[in-house]
């Protein structure tokens, strides 16, 4: 067999050598595809929590209007609506 054969080591040194080179950079790449796929997942993160707070804040408003009395709502919905009412108005004069 040639691993039997001594002399054979003297081959086989600088072939480890040569393929260690390739496994480097493939190294590199995949560290560099890591981070990039970190920066991504970081970014997607701080958006998701941006938009749950918007959601939190409407459902909190959602919550007040579900358990707030009835006659308060409606002068509230009729005071938003006055509002709408006046705003048009001002614009045309």
């Amino acid at each position: 067999m040639i691993l039997d054969d001594p002399s054979t080591i003297w081959v086989l040194i600088p072939l480890a050598a040569i393929g260690i080179a390739p496994f480097k950079m493939w190294l590199s790449v995949k560290e560099k595809q890591i981070s990039a796929q970190t920066s991504l997942a970081a970014e997607k993160s701080a958006q998701y929590a941006q938009h749950m707070e918007r959601f939190e804040a409407r459902l909190r408003v959602i919550e007040q209007i579900v358990t707030d009395g009835g006659v308060q709502t409606a002068s509230q919905i009729e005071a938003l609506r006055e509002q709408a009412r006046i705003v048009p108005a001002e614009r045309q004069s």
